[in-house]
């Protein structure tokens, strides 16, 4: 798929949502309603054009990279190396990958532009554009040709994974700090809005990451482009979310963001293909207040708001029985003496056949 050809159509089936808002309203005589659960259900509906959604192999794909801003100070004193980060999820030493296993969520993890060397293991995709991104203070990021590399890395990792649903997450060194900077130019939103982690944050590292991110800013200051602001700005792991997310899309597979960079990679991809959004629900695994901001240029919220500072990606496994539950208001729950239609008669004139399950 090319990023300036986008084959994702709109979720949109007035029908059809008729079909599952009445099925759900049927189960809710003898179970009673279940609140968000059901707009849940009938979003799930509506992504896999059937009155039956389910969820086969599900994977989760942390998307791992080193930011040239970090040169600055903006990174938190004593932080880990994201090759270190790394090789603790592949080796379980993480929550996110204990959860992971225990939810039935397929995790791999994508070496798409560590500083240092990964360690080979079976679950690491070694997609390596580069020992990392240059300083976006001083020159772009990424090429353009480097950016659409990356995505294109993406898009053949998401035509690689089995299943129908994907977690995208990231994680590096400056990864929150880039993501900022591509969220506030694509959506005009204030850059300092983004930074603020919660009232407790000090005045001055928010002044000293205001005036690296604002010099960031200036020296990319008439690129409008998505992609030319993700290469200006942004990291190898973003862009190859974007590919990822992209193709998901077009296969009308449920896409689940979590963190700052997903959300950012998010943003790429809608300018370049804005039904993309239909695709999405969004987890948190920080409670850091700027990504309160970037959820609401979604117009979305998390599925789950557990206070949580962790990992990207956590949140996601955390919400995934959610998920699933939703879907099983639809195919699990009799109606009756049989489980009921999976589409509703008139859509065989009117809509395309789901995607095989």
């Amino acid at each position: 798929m090319s990023v300036n050809r986008s084959l994702i159509t709109a979720t949109s089936n007035p029908l059809l949502e008729q079909a599952l808002r009445k099925k759900l309203a049927r189960r809710a005589e003898t179970t009673g309603g279940l609140g968000e659960l059901e707009a849940l259900a009938v979003r799930l509906g509506l992504i896999q054009n059937t009155l039956k959604p389910r969820f086969r192999t599900p994977q989760i794909t942390i998307f791992a990279a080193d930011h040239g801003l970090a040169v600055e100070g903006i990174s938190i004193a004593g932080n880990q190396s994201t090759a270190l980060l790394a090789h603790q999820l592949l080796t379980s030493q993480l929550p996110l990958a204990v959860f992971s296993r225990i939810q039935g969520l397929e995790m791999s993890v994508v070496d798409c532009g560590v500083s240092e060397s990964v360690a080979p293991h079976a679950r690491l995709l070694a997609r390596k554009i580069a020992h990392g991104t240059r300083n976006a203070r001083v020159t772009s990021a990424m090429s353009l040709d480097q950016a659409h590399a990356a995505i294109r890395a993406g898009m053949e990792i998401a035509d690689s994974l089995v299943g129908n649903a994907v977690v995208c997450a990231g994680i590096g060194v400056g990864s929150h700090e880039s993501a900022a900077l591509v969220l506030a130019r694509l959506s005009g939103a204030n850059l300092s809005d983004l930074l603020i982690s919660g009232p407790d944050m000090e005045e001055a590292n928010l002044a000293h990451l205001l005036a690296v991110l604002n010099g960031a800013q200036a020296r990319h200051k008439d690129v409008t482009e998505p992609v030319e602001v993700l290469a200006a700005f942004g990291g190898f792991e973003m862009a190859m979310m974007v590919g990822v997310m992209l193709v998901a899309g077009s296969k009308r597979h449920l896409i689940v963001v979590d963190g700052m960079p997903a959300c950012a990679a998010l943003m790429v991809a809608a300018r370049i293909a804005p039904a993309v959004t239909d695709y999405c629900v969004y987890c948190r695994s920080h409670s850091h207040q700027g990504l309160d901001q970037a959820l609401s240029l979604f117009h979305a919220s998390a599925l789950l708001e557990l206070g949580m500072e962790s990992t990207d990606g956590t949140g996601a496994t955390l919400a995934w029985p959610l998920v699933r539950s939703a879907a099983a208001l639809l195919t699990e729950v009799a109606e009756g003496e049989e489980a009921g239609p999976t589409h509703p008669g008139a859509m065989s004139t009117t809509a395309e056949p789901a995607t095989p399950l």
